[in-house]
């Protein structure tokens, strides 16, 4: 192994070196430049997508259950699924009544592919009638009014609140609360708006409206319709709790036989969660397939230049060898400058990134008017270059070994004749 003074000699040699060549230096790593930007953008990508994800997830709720017919991650045979009894209004109540460790259970009924008007506009969006339960749910919170009180649901009030979506569409300009928005042509008063909670593949959550139960049983009606009962289970830690006292209320309310499968589902948010898996893999494929290739252009290139330069500097590697450099000096000195030709990509690297990034993320907020972007990070995580700049190393060592081998292996005499 070389000392520390001979790797010193050796990192002041490879630097001298990179200096008078330095439009060689600069051109040489333009594939690993390429390379860490392919990383470093992947990884920005993929904490892009778990802060979107976290934050949709946080507005939804974490404690909260759904009982549907239907089970949201798609398991399950869809005609045993169909074939399923629906969830009955009284199933619903019974199942409130008997239910202990939830904080509320909520009814809500559905009309999907409903429609509501407003003015000569009318929008395409899901119905929902449901309890003043609703409005203690983090779901329904509410960026402008109110969610409706119990006396507006037991007496059938026709009020309604708006989904973000449906607010935006409708009124650009604002000013929804107290307008009239009219469902299956009765009118209903706008009494509040919900904040944004849907991001990117789940922009539908936004695009719905919420109505006093009763108020949808005058509209729509409840013949041949599957409840939905959302359950707040307080906490996280609650969850497993709630989900099994609701199944087995549920299984007795339905007469399930004790040997038979559920005919319902308990669906939460984590159903969701095969979705991302799936888009950081495509993410992960194709950011690590580009990579790969730019790191192993950028590696052919390197080793091409680390040749040329051990010919170029024959004479000078013989020169030293007579003096008394070690073959492992020699070796340092070359895996050193070719280390460091990769360390340089990677630092090139990362500017050239973080402006792809503010500018990705300027577009997306302030010409798009993407309201999902703003929880993205604007600038890259430290990490991430500590990350770049390592592979850059291992990359530039492994490209590098070849070339300071053979430099290392040379004859003094030999190296001392060689004419260029």
């Amino acid at each position: 192994m070389p000392r520390l003074s001979e790797l010193q000699e050796s990192f002041r040699i490879a630097v001298d070196s990179l200096r008078v060549n330095l439009l060689r230096s600069i051109l040489t790593t333009a594939g690993i430049v390429v390379g860490v930007v392919l990383v470093v953008l992947m990884g920005w990508t993929i904490g892009g997508l778990n802060a979107v994800w976290e934050q949709t997830i946080s507005i939804i709720g974490k404690d909260m259950l759904y009982m549907d017919k239907w089970d949201w991650a798609g398991g399950g045979n869809w005609r045993e699924l169909e074939a399923r009894k629906d969830i009955t209004l009284n199933q619903a109540e019974m199942l409130k009544l008997r239910m202990e460790s939830a904080q509320f259970v909520i009814p809500m009924a559905r009309k999907w592919g409903g429609s509501v008007v407003k003015g000569n506009t009318s929008l395409s969006c899901s119905i929902t009638g449901t309890t003043s339960d609703y409005g203690f749910t983090s779901a329904a919170a509410t960026l402008d009014g109110r969610f409706f009180t119990t006396t507006e649901e037991h007496s059938a009030e026709r009020v309604v609140v708006i989904g973000h979506g449906v607010y935006t569409s409708l009124w650009p300009d604002g000013n929804a609360v107290d307008a009239i928005l009219k469902i299956n042509r009765v009118p209903f008063r706008v009494i509040g708006v919900l904040q944004k909670q849907g991001f990117l593949f789940m922009d539908f959550i936004d695009n719905q409206v919420f109505i006093p139960l009763k108020a949808f049983r005058a509209a729509h009606g409840f013949y041949d319709r599957s409840f939905d009962v959302a359950l707040k289970c307080g906490s996280e830690a609650m969850l497993d709790v709630v989900r099994t006292e609701a199944i087995g209320h549920m299984r007795a309310i339905r007469n399930v036989a004790p040997d038979a499968p559920n005919d319902f589902s308990i669906n939460e948010t984590k159903a969701f969660d095969e979705q991302t898996k799936n888009i950081r893999l495509g993410i992960w494929v194709v950011g690590i397939g580009l990579t790969l290739l730019a790191f192993v252009v950028g590696s052919i290139g390197i080793m091409n230049i680390m040749y040329v330069s051990v010919t170029e500097r024959t004479k000078e590697i013989g020169i030293r060898k007579a003096i008394g450099a070690r073959r492992s000096s020699i070796l340092a000195q070359f895996l050193i400058e070719s280390a460091l030709l990769c360390a340089a990509g990677a630092l090139i690297a990362f500017p050239i990134a973080q402006a792809i990034v503010a500018g990705a993320r300027f577009t997306a907020v302030d010409v798009l008017e993407q309201d999902w972007a703003r929880v993205i990070s604007p600038f890259i995580p430290l990490d991430l270059l500590v990350i770049a700049v390592t592979v850059s190393v291992i990359v530039g060592l492994l490209a590098g070994f070849m070339p300071a081998l053979r430099a290392s292996r040379l004859d003094p005499v030999d190296a001392l004749r060689y004419e260029q």
